[in-house]
């Protein structure tokens, strides 16, 4: 017994060195992944614009911002990433109280449909608008009101694309606030009003932050909105980059922009890590069940139907009008443009193949960068949380806290850097043995997979943080290795929400453009490319076979989604196995 009891003492004191060691080691492939696909692809962009001879030419700087046109660029990106911002929360904020403290029939169906638009593909979301308000539009048949290069146009479809970021994020963590706060101070002589103003919105204000600077990321590094809807006149950041390398081939300043850009991305996401750790540290929630009932007084069912209508006319309506033009066809309605995606001599002369191979080479693409996305994101997210026990991240060092900090920022970059910037790095730097992919179909896949990654670490975080560590512990203790510890102890409590992770990052896979549009071999298309192909010719056939792709984009992508809240819904199994969406109150 003695000696049983020894074993046991030493096999606890080895605990923190060895999972301290188990944890680097599964940091080490993703941060080989990323360094090569990710770091690399970018350096060499920066280095070939800002290098001459093998010399730094760092006057460049001053020679591209002191370019008017780039300057007004500047001024663009930053004035409609405000804008949209303001707009998000001004329209997303009553729904997300809606969705926090009613119970309504339907409610559940309706939350999954109001998440649809954030997966959806930008290039979609932008051929949506494009059929509501554009050329031949909805509001142009009726009214004769064309917004397809204007601002507002641009500024409705980042509300419609981060509505749900908003109601995600402070919804979930509305619906876990104890109303009977707020009730307290109501009994103790305050109003409505101040009692929501001074008890409920400082405990949402960092959800508020965290929502409004994610909103200002992807709108900040918007592409496939901008470069649809803004033609010729307005460009963002990323746009601008894009035409840089793509017509003009100027390196210098697409590396200028990108250096910019990566600047103010990881500015944004270490004030979004503080807003989100703020959050998590400084609350006493309770189980969202408990406060959502049902409407009472004209108020809160006026509140409720405004919301409803909101939903109906900027998000529903934008897609219902891209599946109406789908079917509008040049003799009536009917699948004339459904048929003809099956021949390639309908298609554009740039294609090689039928644009409806690109449905089969999206969803082939789609499986493999999320495998690849699963294995980096799932290792990742274990590395993580390894070793997080009940007590607290007992054993750590403060170099490890850095190093682990700096390495969950890592994951999130793909999310704000030019994605454009990295697919142009991959043929210019992955073209030569052992590493010749530029010919390769595993290209696209990896520029996906580095999209997928930053989703599902973000998805099996939460869930693989509530598993309780002393778990883990006993198995070790009991001799198990760290890969028996993981199939034994997590993966049966992870199970779902890696089903989830896997969902996220087939949608968001299917709809990468910035660096497919690079990569993607003319005779093996992705539907967004073919999409953006289509809408940049002219012509009504061209135009309604658009519309065809991205109705068919649509409906894959909003399935998927669909698919993925019917998991989140299901009976738990186990204290560790709810889903990590409402666990946190994000995607």
């Amino acid at each position: 017994m003695v000696l049983a009891r020894s074993e046991v003492a030493r096999t606890l004191r080895r605990g923190p060195a060895r999972a301290t060691a188990v944890r680097l080691g599964l940091m080490a492939v993703p941060l080989a992944f990323f360094a090569l696909f990710f770091a690399y692809p970018v350096a060499a962009i920066v280095g070939r614009g800002l290098k001459d001879g093998g010399q730094w030419q760092l006057g460049r700087f001053g020679a591209v911002l002191g370019d008017p046109d780039v300057l007004h660029v500047l001024w663009f990106t930053l004035w409609q990433a405000a804008a949209s911002t303001a707009l998000t929360l001004l329209v997303a904020l009553p729904g997300a109280y809606v969705f926090a403290r009613f119970d309504f029939p339907g409610k559940q169906l309706l939350r999954a449909a109001v998440a649809v638009p954030f997966v959806l593909p930008t290039v979609v979301v932008g051929a949506a608008f494009l059929a509501l308000v554009g050329r031949g539009g909805l509001l142009d048949h009726l009214w004769g009101v064309r917004l397809d290069t204007s601002v507002w146009a641009i500024l409705l479809a980042h509300v419609f694309f981060n509505y749900a970021v908003v109601v995600r994020t402070v919804g979930g963590l509305w619906a876990q606030l104890d109303p009977r706060q707020e009730e307290a101070a109501r009994v103790l002589g305050a109003g409505r009003f101040a009692a929501w103003r001074k008890v409920t919105l400082p405990a949402l204000g960092p959800a508020v932050a965290a929502a409004a600077l994610m909103v200002f990321l992807f709108t900040f590094t918007s592409f496939g909105v901008v470069q649809i809807l803004g033609g010729p006149t307005f460009s963002t950041l990323e746009v601008e980059v894009y035409r840089q390398t793509a017509d003009f081939l100027d390196l210098p300043t697409a590396a200028v922009l990108t250096l910019i850009q990566f600047a103010a991305v990881l500015g944004l996401l270490a004030l979004h890590a503080w807003t989100v750790r703020r959050r998590e540290s400084a609350l006493r929630l309770v189980d969202a069940s408990r406060t959502a009932r049902r409407p009472r007084g004209r108020g809160q069912w006026a509140l409720l139907w405004g919301t409803l209508v909101v939903i109906a006319v900027l998000l529903v309506l934008p897609l219902a009008v891209l599946v109406e033009r789908s079917f509008a066809g040049p003799d009536g309605y009917g699948l004339v443009f459904y048929r003809t995606l099956r021949s390639a001599a309908s298609a554009d002369s740039t294609f090689a193949v039928a644009p409806l191979d690109a449905l089969w080479n999206s969803l082939a693409y789609g499986v493999a960068a999320t495998a690849m996305a699963l294995l980096i994101g799932g290792l990742a997210a274990a590395a993580l949380t390894r070793s997080r026990s009940r007590s607290g991240p007992a054993g750590r060092t403060p170099m490890l806290t850095r190093l682990l900090r700096g390495f969950d920022g890592l994951l999130m970059l793909p999310l704000g850097v030019s994605a454009v910037t990295v697919g142009f790095g991959f043929l210019i730097t992955l073209d030569k043995p052992p590493l010749d992919l530029r010919s390769s179909w595993w290209l696209v896949p990896l520029a996906q997979a580095l999209v997928g990654v930053p989703f599902v670490s973000r998805t099996m975080l939460p869930v693989l943080r509530a598993v309780d560590g002393r778990l883990r512990e006993a198995a070790a203790v009991l001799g198990a290795s760290p890969w028996q510890v993981w199939r034994e102890v997590d993966l049966p409590m992870v199970r779902r929400a890696l089903l989830i992770a896997a969902g996220f990052a087939f949608a968001v896979s299917l709809g990468e453009f910035g660096a497919t549009v690079f990569i993607a071999r003319p005779d093996q298309p992705t539907l967004p490319v073919a999409v953006t192909r289509l809408l940049g010719r002219a012509g009504e056939f061209n135009y309604g076979q658009a519309m065809a792709l991205s109705t068919i984009l649509m409906v894959v992508c909003a399935g998927a989604l669909l698919a993925l809240e019917r998991i989140r819904l299901q009976p738990r199994t186990g204290s560790a196995g709810g889903a990590p969406i409402d666990h946190s109150g994000e995607f």
